[in-house]
């Protein structure tokens, strides 16, 4: 079985190891959700993973409701993310850009009070994250029919504006209850049409978004984050045994590169479920680089390769805090704590002040 430190190929990416690092939301963007030099100094300290999924990135206005977190929707945003992914290269590092559309978890104040969409017309339980501090999230505005070629697109464009900011590849984020998550469980998605009811409805904005980013950038270039068990923001599915699985297949045929699966087990410390996970099956179903994530150390992500389910692991909060993260689990050296209070504070404190392992 290979290691950790062993090089994968993730479609036309060639990874030198498996210690990949996960998307984490930063909030270090500017208020119109252009990415700064900061943030270029934070993943370039990082480029010694295999491969660095950027922090959620959002694809439209009507899909970003995060304080300070980025966009590649416009011109200024894609040249403000080239000088980021150039630092990256530069340090000899591979980046992907993840895209997000948050669906009902967008407060109207981002939308100049226009109610989110969703699958269906239903409200994120809890309170949004906004600029006015935080506040209730308002109900849903389906998606019409009529809708979803014109969301299709908004994929489309921002996987291509990626490409041309200069990122290595893409991927579609459809976990953690955001948008794609909405339509894929039962939960939120209560529609009657051709993106509802059986499960095989469920996953189809999943496979026609996927598709297109896929014929834009390239299967080669395209990854995708599913959440298969457990809830996420209030999106749960009955039988997630029944959809995650045949969305794998679905995902598996179009070719992409890579699937990324979050599956917090019953022990992890952020994002605890009970369920169980849905990896073992969704391997069987699943031909390209899978990835598992949620709170593995040097040690569990080892045994996740020797098991033959995962082909490569990715780090967050641990990649968080520790920019050589590769370096420390192949030395078995102690980690840096991450300090939840500057996860998404603006400016360097939590952010590219954690220190690198002293040189021998």
């Amino acid at each position: 079985m290979p290691s950790l430190f062993d090089p994968v190929q993730i479609g036309a990416v060639a990874a030198p190891n498996r210690v990949l690092m996960a998307p984490l939301t930063r909030g270090r963007a500017t208020r119109d959700h252009v990415p700064t030099p900061l943030m270029a100094t934070y993943y370039a300290q990082r480029a010694a993973a295999g491969l660095i999924i950027s922090e959620a990135t959002g694809i439209s206005r009507e899909g970003l409701g995060w304080p300070y977190a980025p966009g590649l929707w416009t011109a200024a945003q894609v040249e403000a993310w080239k000088p980021v992914v150039a630092a990256v290269h530069a340090a000899g590092g591979r980046i992907a850009a993840q895209l997000w559309h948050m669906g009902r978890i967008v407060h109207p104040d981002f939308l100049d009070g226009a109610r989110p969409v969703s699958a269906s017309a239903t409200t994120a339980p809890g309170k949004a994250h906004t600029y006015a501090g935080k506040q209730p999230y308002a109900q849903a505005r389906p998606l019409a029919l009529a809708d979803i070629p014109r969301l299709v697109d908004d994929y489309r464009t921002a996987a291509a504006n990626a490409i041309a900011a200069g990122f290595d590849a893409v991927q579609i984020h459809a976990a953690n209850g955001y948008l794609i998550d909405q339509f894929l469980r039962d939960g939120s998605n209560h529609r009657d049409d051709a993106y509802g009811g059986s499960p095989e409805n469920r996953i189809r904005l999943l496979r026609e978004v996927t598709q297109a980013v896929a014929d834009t950038v390239g299967a080669d270039r395209t990854g995708v984050r599913l959440s298969p068990n457990g809830d996420s923001q209030g999106v749960i599915d009955s039988a997630p045994e029944i959809v995650f699985p045949l969305a794998a297949a679905a995902l598996s045929q179009i070719g992409i590169a890579f699937l990324e699966l979050r599956e917090p087990g019953p022990d992890g410390t952020f994002g605890r479920t009970d369920q169980p996970r849905q990896s073992p099956a969704i391997r069987r179903a699943f031909n390209g680089v899978l990835v598992l994530n949620s709170d593995y150390l040097g040690a569990t992500a080892q045994q996740a390769l020797d098991s033959g389910v995962a082909d490569a692991v990715s780090f967050g909060r641990t990649f968080l805090a520790n920019p050589d993260l590769p370096a420390r689990l192949a030395a078995g050296a102690p980690l840096n704590p991450d300090v939840m209070a500057t996860w998404y504070s603006q400016g360097a404190e939590g952010y590219t002040d954690y220190p690198a392992l002293a040189p021998a």
